[in-house]
């Protein structure tokens, strides 16, 4: 068992920038990744990164974000940019079919 914690959400205004971070508990070398699941809404894959560094994004925010790993630090950090409304939610991190608690992100208008 893993214990993943997020942090870093909060309100955001459109338009604007958050960094939110994904820690884990031991060393992790499989793919860690981040899924946002908005209000009603299945959760949705937002990007994903190999321990090499090899990153995947969705479509939902690609060209928005930049996911990055510090294995020494056992984490992962998602640098967001340019919100809109529709990417309101709970973000999550998971990894080996773990999950964390979320953290939630509010873009306000």
């Amino acid at each position: 068992q893993v214990q993943l914690v997020e942090s870093g959400g909060g309100l955001v205004q459109t338009g604007g920038s958050l960094r939110l971070s994904c820690n884990a508990d031991g060393i992790i070398r499989a793919v860690m990744a981040c899924y946002c699941q908005a209000p009603g809404k299945q959760r949705e894959f937002v990007a994903d990164i190999h321990y090499g560094g090899d990153a995947k994004y969705g479509d939902s925010m690609r060209g928005r974000v930049t996911i990055s790993r510090d294995n020494a630090l056992n984490s992962i950090y998602l640098q967001m940019n340019n919100f809109k409304p529709d990417d309101t939610g709970i973000y999550y991190c998971n990894t080996i079919k773990n999950w964390g608690q979320g953290t939630q992100v509010t873009v306000g208008s």
